[in-house]
């Protein structure tokens, strides 16, 4: 098959599934009608599937010829609680919901690469399969689907994904070794003081006091306990405590996030957070405690599958599109669940238009893409599953 000719044969249908998709945007744990619409064209295409794997996910698997190896693309399908701004015909119709980090573009493109797949099924050794996943923005779907199965039955060798990039000119695509995206963890500190009427600051412990100690101290964990070579992020979000403006506050509470790029530096960070807040507190006679919440894990790419990516990319674009990211993006994906257990890669797409003005950033209420990322995206994936099969 000629993928180029092929994907360009089909780009309109994908580009009107893309647009179906946008203008009924699920949010996460919610996709119902997003599978129903995603299993509608397996249906219509003819592709083995299993849905309600976590729930609303769904794995679709192109069976080869005997032999060989099973390769995996993960798409996925939730989008956000955002009032899209934008005046188009396919603007969002699920009131305060909007695909505005571009999983209607990740699943379109994934369609596209099953039904190439199927489409070619008899000319190729072992088995492809689509990973359809839930909940990115929220609880981590693909850890769920982990769990429930779909590396398994046949187990997965190597496994791919991608995000599409507005601040990257559509044409281009970003990939980067190693390390690419942090892991996180949200944290709450509950600080126990005592209260007292202002007039008696004597008889009080004053938690906003002991709370400011705490944030300035804490300010030293990256600056003074990390390797100024290894990025580590920490944020105070929230400050909660008072109730009048003459009573000295006996309880504060504070959260936030931390982000790391390996577990030996999170669970470093995480120590020593703790550390830093109990002394602090009780250094000035007050108590502290740290309850955290776990993330998603540090995302880190197999070298072995970026040269396959690295090499498919040149073969597509061109080596002037493929572009080398110097440092690691401190945002997260759940994708990492799935590096943890199989080798794989994931990368950015560029769906930015200068010309048009099309750069908002994810997660804008006016985030939009140039839907030919649809067909860049379609030929690389299927181009660098192709290779990862015949390694």
């Amino acid at each position: 098959m000629d993928i180029k000719k092929r994907a360009n044969e089909i780009f309109e249908e994908l580009v009107e599934i893309r647009r179906e998709l946008h203008m009924y945007p699920e949010l996460s744990e919610k996709e119902y009608e997003t599978v129903n619409r995603i299993c509608k064209y397996l249906d219509k295409w003819g592709i083995e599937y299993k849905r309600g794997i976590a729930d609303t996910g769904v794995v679709a698997i192109i069976r080869g010829q005997e032999g060989g190896r099973t390769v995996a693309a993960r798409a996925d399908i939730d989008a956000l609680p955002i009032i899209e701004l934008n005046d188009i015909p396919f603007k969002s119709r699920n009131k305060g919901i909007m695909h505005a980090c571009g999983h209607d573009i990740h699943t379109a493109i994934h369609l596209g690469v099953a039904r190439l797949f199927k489409e070619m099924e008899d000319k190729f050794k072992g088995n492809v399969k689509i990973f359809f996943q839930p909940a990115e923005e929220t609880v981590g779907g693909a850890k769920r689907m982990i769990e429930e199965g779909c590396l398994k039955d046949p187990d997965v060798d190597y496994i791919l994904s991608l995000h599409v990039m507005p601040n990257l000119e559509v044409g281009n695509i970003e990939i980067k070794y190693g390390k690419l995206n942090a892991a996180t963890n949200e944290f709450n500190i509950k600080i126990k003081g005592k209260s007292s009427h202002a007039a008696y600051p004597e008889e009080s412990v004053d938690a906003i006091v002991v709370a400011g100690y705490i944030i300035t101290a804490l300010q030293t964990l990256v600056s003074r306990n990390i390797s100024p070579l290894n990025s580590v992020v920490l944020t105070l979000g929230q400050i909660r405590g008072g109730t009048k403006n003459n009573v000295i506050t006996g309880e504060v509470n504070m959260s936030g996030t931390l982000r790391t790029l390996d577990e030996e530096t999170r669970e470093f960070a995480k120590r020593r957070l703790v550390e830093i807040v109990e002394n602090t507190a009780k250094a000035y006679g007050a108590s502290a405690s740290v309850e955290f919440e776990e993330g998603y894990p540090a995302l880190i790419n197999d070298d072995e599958v970026v040269d396959v990516l690295k090499e498919a990319a040149e073969e597509v674009l061109g080596l002037d599109k493929v572009h080398f990211k110097e440092f690691p993006s401190m945002g997260a994906d759940d994708f990492s669940y799935f590096l943890q257990r199989v080798k794989g890669a994931y990368y950015n797409l560029g769906c930015g238009n200068k010309e048009k003005a099309w750069t908002q950033p994810l997660h804008s209420s006016s985030f939009m893409a140039d839907e030919e990322a649809i067909k860049i995206g379609l030929i690389l994936q299927t181009q660098t599953l192709l290779k990862l099969l015949e390694k």
